[in-house]
């Protein structure tokens, strides 16, 4: 893996990232309607089911959650990390 990579995801203006995701779907929806984001939402809900993750129980989501929380944390420390070099 790339150090300068790693640097130049730390540093990503990730609120414009944010907003561009929301941009393009609010031009999809004003231009086609609602059609293509029920279709991302279906499609990515069969994705879900095929690996399970509908399935979870209650306990199963808990520890899904808290890998994810975890995970989140250790980016974050990363990212601040390498923003100080």
């Amino acid at each position: 893996m790339d150090p300068n990579d790693l640097r130049a995801f730390a540093h990503r203006d990730w609120e414009a990232a944010a907003s561009g995701k929301q941009q393009y779907w609010a031009e999809r929806y004003r231009g086609e309607g609602a059609g293509p984001a029920r279709l991302a939402s279906t499609l990515l809900l069969e994705h879900a089911r095929r690996l399970g993750a509908a399935g979870l129980t209650d306990g199963e989501r808990g520890d899904d959650l808290a890998h994810h929380l975890e995970l989140t944390d250790r980016l974050d420390r990363a990212a601040r990390a390498l923003a100080r070099r």
